[in-house]
Order: C-alpha cells, then structure tokens, then sequence
C-alpha cells in the first residue's frame, strides 16, 4: 500500500484481521499493490487506511468461506463442541468419544421402540420421528460426544431408483442387483444429479436432521450431530453384488471386467455422495463421516485405481464448500489406504481394529487425526464373567496410551452389533473421559 511503512504496527494488525477474515487468497491479492475501492486511490495514511476497512468489509459480505459464523450458524454451533475441536486438531482437556452403530440392536430401548411402532429399521428410515428418536437414545443413556443420524448406508441406491429389502433375518438385500452394463440405463444420468434431486429423493433424511436437531434442542442436547454416507465403491459392491453376504466377487468382477462402466458408475455415485452430504450440512448437521464400509473387498491395486479417486474428490469438493466442518473417513478392511487418506483433506482417519496402534500416528504423519480402534467384543458379557467394568477401562486405558489423548476420537474398531452390554458401553464412554482427563492433567499423554 501507498504508506503501509507510515505506520507498520497498525498495518499489520488490520492485514491480519484481513488475511483471517477473508482468507489468503482473496486479500493478498489487493493488498500488496495500490489500494484502491471502487477505482478511488489511497492518498494519505488515514484514508489507506479507511480503504483497507472497506476492502475487508467488502471480502467479508462477499466471501461464502469467511470463518466467522453468521448468527444462523452461530445459534446451530453445539454448546458441547468437545469432538469437533479435536477432530480439527485442537488441544482438548479430555478425549472424545462416540460409537459405530451407538443408536440400534443393542439398546433395550431401541427394541422397545421398533415393536411399539410396529416397523423395522428399513421402514423406520422413512419417518423422521423414528429416526430422531434412534438418533437421541444413546445420548440419553449415554454420554457420548456425538450424536449420528440414524439411517443406512443404502439409501443413496434407493435414491437412483435401486430396490432395497429387508426380509428379516438375512440383513438389508438389493434384490435385483446391476447385472451387466446395459443396466445402467436404470439409473439416472450424472447430470441429473443436484441439489434439488437430492431434495426430492432424499428429503425424509433431511426432514428427519431438521427433527433431530429440533429434538435434541428440546432436550437440551446441545450436542454435535454427525452426518454420513457410504463410499461409492462401497455402494457399487451392494448395486452390483446386492448383499455383503453373497456374490460377495462381484464388485471386483465389475472392475476387472467393466473398467470403464464401473468408472462411469462411481463417478455418478461420488457426485450423488457430494450432494447428499452437502445437504445434510446445510441442514444443520456439524461433522460429517464417510464409510468404505467394503475396503476388505477390494485390492490394494484397484482401490488406488477406483476407489481412492472418488475419495479424494468427495474431500476436495466438501472442503471447498464447507472449509470448516470436520471430515472424517472409515476405509474398513483396507488400511493400507490410510496414509494417502489422511493426504487429501479428511481431518480424522478412523483405523479398525486389525491395525497395530504402534504405528497408526507415523501413518497419518501429523496430518491428520485418528479414530478407533477399541475392540467391541470386550463390550460383550462373558459367561465365565471375564468382561466386566474394570476389564473395559483397563483396556480403554490401554487404547489411550497407544494412540494419545489428542488428536484422537475414542471409537471401535467396527461397529456395535447388538449383543454389547449397555453396562459395558457406558463403562467404556466414562473411562474415556476420565481416563483420558487424567492423563492429560498429569502431561503423560
């Protein structure tokens, strides 16, 4: 600027305030020449100054990524921000905590629940109501970080127009899987994919984080709620194979076969994945968690290939919009991926719980933050009474000290499958918290 050695101290505490406001990018690039608004020059310190003020106030009505939140934002901002400061890397005075499939089959009151409505989980996923209130009885029960929306990982299929089932007893099925690539002529075309398509398939999802957030307001939850969705080659495997528990082969068989059929397909499922999470943000959800819930069922060499493209672009695309939101990503059964993950923008990698927690901080290399990995099955009464609550701090200390109290998100290593103790869950947040506490106070960890 004209005179911006006139008054150094003074320049450099506003071009601060400046480059925080409304980042690097769209105020260096006025800021370092002849300053000028609206063609009017600078001439003296004070009007250089007064300049600079309405450049900055210019940048900051402009600028969709300004990091001060307007009221709007600032009213959704949970109270309890515990697991958002340290997904973003923040120092925290204790660990957080939440679990995969926290809400479900291991609570009685979740039972109590479905028979009183009379509908199954895939049916509940229809009615808002149901879905809030899955949503918040962990968080009464519990005191758990997070709430994460209740619904399934399929609901983007039945979006593009995929028949989803569940007959009972053999979990969610697609009856009538992609067979060939003629068969993609059953699904809409990339371009149809928007946020008004994402409105009009998937609106109950949205109702139901409104309801949600409405509730958990009414109960004085002041909670972060988590939003989520598969990955697209996790939702191939499901359109194309229809169960996790049969033609488990036929993800891979696609690749191999239709290299560029499946390319064509993933590319519409990571722009559908996009425009869904971006809808439940601007709904109200605070952080966002993206499932490879099939890694184990892909190779190493086609995950690069296919999955971690669509991985990469779902971060890059979400951090463009949403720079502040904590992301956080699961590559299940394919941790050989996490070191390139914690490369493209995800804030936390969740680690299962087949790897060494000796080495997961040198994997994400600073990068990035960790979750996971305690196992679930310690969760589970024993008959020989080996699984108690001192069993399970014991071991969540452990877990604590492996992987340090920061930057860490305490979860499992896979998600809770319905025998868990409630005992023993809330045994497990607890120790979490105090444990971790503790650690900390004393600087061991």
């Amino acid at each position: 600027a004209n005179n911006i050695n006139t008054d150094l101290p003074t320049m450099k505490l506003v071009l601060a305030a400046a480059f925080l406001l409304t980042g690097a990018t769209a105020f260096t690039s006025t800021a370092f020449g002849t300053r000028s608004v609206g063609h009017a020059f600078a001439t003296s310190q004070a009007e250089d100054l007064e300049l600079t003020r309405k450049l900055i106030m210019s940048n900051v009505a402009n600028n969709e990524d300004c990091i001060i939140p307007d009221s709007e934002d600032e009213e959704n901002y949970p109270k309890h921000d515990l697991m958002i400061r340290a997904a973003l890397g923040q120092t925290v005075e204790r660990t957080p905590t939440w679990l995969f499939r926290q809400a479900g089959r291991h609570l009685p009151e979740y039972a109590e629940y479905k028979k009183k409505v009379g509908r199954n989980f895939l049916e509940m996923l229809s009615y808002p109501e149901d879905v809030a209130e899955c949503t918040l009885q962990p968080l009464r029960r519990y005191e758990v970080d997070a709430a994460i929306l209740f619904s399934d990982i399929l609901v983007i299929p039945e979006a593009l127009g995929i028949e989803v089932t569940m007959p009972g007893g053999v979990g969610i099925l697609v009856p009538n899987p992609l067979s060939g690539p003629e068969d993609l002529a059953r699904l809409p075309d990339i371009d149809e994919i928007s946020t008004e398509f994402v409105e009009d398939k998937l609106g109950h999802v949205i109702t139901s984080v409104k309801l949600i957030l409405e509730k958990m307001k009414e109960e004085g939850m002041s909670r972060p709620l988590i939003g989520f969705s598969a990955a697209p080659w996790t939702l191939l495997f499901y359109m194309v194979g229809g169960s996790s528990k049969k033609n488990t082969d036929a993800g891979m068989t696609w690749l191999k076969e239709h290299p560029e059929d499946s390319k064509t397909l993933l590319n519409l499922l990571t722009k559908i994945v996009i425009e869904y999470l971006s809808a439940q943000l601007d709904a109200g959800a605070h952080m966002l968690q993206v499932f490879e819930a099939m890694g184990m069922m892909i190779d190493e060499k086609n995950f690069d290939e296919f999955a971690m493209p669509c991985l990469k672009q779902i971060a890059e695309e979400l951090k463009e919009r949403y720079p502040n939101v904590p992301l956080m990503v699961f590559s299940r059964g394919a941790s050989f991926a996490n070191e390139e993950l914690s490369k493209l923008g995800y804030d936390v990698v969740t680690i299962d719980g087949e790897v060494d927690r000796s080495t997961a901080r040198d994997t994400v290399g600073g990068r990035a933050g960790l979750q996971g990995n305690y196992d679930p099955r310690e969760l589970i009464l024993a008959e020989d009474g080996s699984k108690t609550v001192e069993t399970v701090r014991e071991t969540t200390r452990e877990l604590l000290e492996a992987l340090g109290c920061q930057r860490l998100i305490a979860n499992l290593g896979e998600g809770l499958g319905g025998k868990e103790s409630p005992e023993l869950v809330e045994a497990f947040v607890n120790a979490v918290h105090e444990e971790s506490e503790k650690m900390i106070k004393a600087g061991s960890n």
